[in-house]
């Protein structure tokens, strides 16, 4: 039998991270699901189809979060590369909406913050060792 492979620290962190970052994701989709027959909440989502579209893509996407994080925690390579994938996507997407509405983007920067501090602690060498010795252990 392989010998199993300690988790360092900093996997610990990110997948503990991810998960929150899904449970927060779930639940905004939730509440969100209120406002579908709030006439502000409809205009600023382009009407109430907008608002619905958009809570069942924020609980989708939370739930996928999730379910890497568990990946994650257990040292599974592809959940590293899908979450590497979605948080530069979510790096870069963030970043233009705190160029582009330059009124109050603190919440921008600190998803920016939050997407940059998990892809570097994804990718550092005590993680790329963890993971390439998870993978080699299950093969």
């Amino acid at each position: 039998m392989a010998e199993a492979v300690k988790r360092p620290i900093v996997v610990s962190i990110v997948a503990v991270v991810a998960f929150l970052s899904g449970v927060i994701d779930i639940i905004t989709g939730i509440l969100t699901l209120f406002g579908v027959n709030d006439p502000e909440a409809s205009a600023a989502f382009g009407g109430s189809g907008g608002v619905l579209a958009s809570s069942i893509g924020s609980m989708l996407i939370g739930t996928i979060v999730v379910i890497l994080a568990f990946g994650l925690w257990l040292g599974r390579w592809v959940a590293r590369m899908i979450v590497t994938v979605l948080q530069a996507l979510s790096l870069i997407q963030s970043l233009f909406l705190a160029v582009a509405y330059l009124g109050n983007p603190v919440g921008e920067w600190a998803s920016v913050f939050v997407s940059a501090l998990v892809l570097i602690l994804l990718w550092t060498r005590p993680s790329s060792a963890y993971f390439n010795a998870s993978g080699a252990t299950a093969q």
